[in-house]
């Protein structure tokens, strides 16, 4: 049998010896035997076995090997420690690991590997701290994602002075201490750190500010405390979210031209009023200053932001006055959370220019104003919250012919003083509502700020009773809330027609049964 033929297997095409398996996604459920054949496949240069079900050690009898270039293992439910025969594998350049159940410290015999480009072991259970000592040797590495492990220690300086790498991933494990880096030189490749869910202390380090080519910096999660350096503005996307950060050095007021993209401030402890060199940031896709102890006006200056911006959270602040009409060449935005300030006045009309439009959520503030029924004509609005506000009079009016909103997928009008009565084909519209797909989707309402770091879109609501937090909210779910009003009269008959919805709240209304 002419194995050569087969799926997945490629051999050399002179000499006829198996150099490659390839299967992705196929049902194996077996364990890597120690004495299986595979491991004398003495010239095999690819090994993917990814997402296969396999189970078990890695056997030693990998380091046999002696020609892999590529070994990729991922996505399996392996365990135990890393054999040392594997740095037999003199020639190997990708070694993918990631998503499995392996432990232990990383082999002192790495340190052969010296032709590795990428070590991805992220999303395992190792330990230890001796990852910095080892690869150093390792010269031509320009890949490390060895985050969410249980690595721990400091971070040491070492590591860094691999001259070809760019992307290094330690988040989601324990390493503590001041984050340092020494006299690193300035001539360093690396663009993408990511450090998030540690637990460092103290302040950002000048020392970081040496490393010229770095694009993105995520140092969220830890205990860092102190100003925000200037020099971060330089850079494409800054993520500091839940710190202790509680201000900024002052020459973020007189950067020039920057192209930030994203900037995540999130739960710390900076106050005062808005910061308005955010203003000069142009190319702003993500802001987030939710949770912190920002006070004063919104500024009318960030309408030059509100161009590219496509996420953008002020939640749960001290904001006053109105929500400024800004929002004229707003086609991006995406999401806009202004819940749980101080905000008065009314809708900004420019809102119905932002016709990229998902969420809206104006909750816990002081607006005062009728129904935005024009906000309706949004095509992708999927969740609209005006909960606990002054909103008052009708939702229908007999001269609006369109009633719109059919991509709503959650509306929560609780807690105002919205009053009258609903026309029978009130919800006639809301297709994303009576549209029944049968499709139960797992996945959440989500935003890729950068490769793999998502925002979910969150919110809060009364479910049966009792208020509940949603920090994730699935893209199957369907509400309406429009407890605690004036509303009179009958339930509308086409909310028969919401064949998917999940909740309904009419309560603390004079609202009858259906007639």
């Amino acid at each position: 049998m002419d194995c050569c033929s087969w799926e997945g297997v490629t051999c050399d095409g002179k000499s006829g010896e198996v150099n490659s398996l390839y299967f992705y996604s196929i049902f194996l459920n077996n364990s890597l035997k120690e004495d299986s054949g595979l491991f004398r496949l003495a010239h095999l240069q690819n090994l993917t076995l990814s997402n296969c079900y396999l189970h078990g050690n890695i056997p030693s009898s990998i380091g046999n090997l002696s020609q892999l270039i590529t070994l990729e293992l991922s996505s399996n439910k392996l365990v135990g420690q890393l054999p040392p025969s594997m740095g037999n594998l003199t020639q190997l350049r990708f070694l993918v690991l990631s998503q499995n159940n392996l432990s232990g410290n990383i082999p002192v015999s790495f340190s052969n590997l010296k032709e590795l480009v990428n070590l991805d072991i992220s999303s395992n259970q190792f330990t230890g701290g001796n990852f910095p000592f080892i690869l150093p040797n390792v010269t031509s590495l320009y890949r490390l994602p060895l985050g969410d492990n249980s690595l721990s220690g400091p971070l040491h300086t070492s590591l860094f002075m691999i001259p070809s790498l760019l992307w290094v991933d330690f988040s989601g494990n324990y390493l503590e201490g001041p984050i340092e880096f020494g006299n690193i030189s300035s001539s360093s490749r690396l663009e993408y750190l990511f450090l998030a869910n540690n637990q460092f202390k103290g302040t950002i380090p000048t020392s970081i500010s040496n490393l010229g080519n770095l694009l993105h910096l995520d140092l969220s999660n830890n205990n860092l405390e102190g100003q925000v350096p200037g020099w971060l503005s330089q850079r494409q996307q800054v993520m500091l979210s839940q710190n202790s950060f509680n201000s900024f050095e002052k020459s973020w007021e007189v950067f020039e031209e920057t192209n930030m993209e994203a900037l995540d401030l999130r739960s710390n402890s900076f106050q005062g009023t808005f910061p308005y060199w955010i203003c000069k940031l142009r190319s702003l896709r993500f802001l987030d200053v939710s949770d912190n102890r920002f006070t004063g006006s919104i500024p009318q200056c960030l309408k030059n932001a509100t161009v590219s911006l496509t996420y953008l959270v002020l939640r749960n602040n001290s904001f006053s006055g109105i929500l400024p009409n800004i929002f004229f060449n707003a086609t991006q935005l995406i999401s806009l959370d202004v819940s749980h300030n101080q905000l008065e006045g009314k809708v900004p009309k420019s809102l119905i220019n932002c016709k990229a439009m998902q969420l809206l959520n104006m909750e816990s503030n002081r607006f005062e104003d009728e129904f935005p029924s024009w906000l309706g004509s949004l095509p992708s609005l999927k969740i609209f919250i005006l909960r606990s506000n002054q909103f008052y009079g009708p939702l229908y009016h007999n001269n609006r012919l369109s009633i719109g909103f059919q991509a709503l997928k959650v509306i929560d009008l609780s807690n105002n003083h919205f009053s009258g009565s609903l026309p029978s084909f009130y919800f006639s519209n809301w297709h994303e509502m009576t549209t029944l797909t049968g499709n139960y989707d797992d996945s959440y309402m989500e935003y890729y700020v950068y490769y793999a770091a998502v925002y979910y879109n969150s919110m809060e609501m009364v479910n049966k009773g009792v208020n509940t937090e949603f920090e994730r909210i699935r893209q199957d779910f369907r509400a309406i809330d429009f407890s605690r009003n004036n509303f009179c009269g009958s339930i509308p008959e086409s909310i028969g027609l919401l064949k998917e919805l999940h909740l309904l709240n009419v309560s603390g209304n004079t609202i009858c049964i259906l007639s």
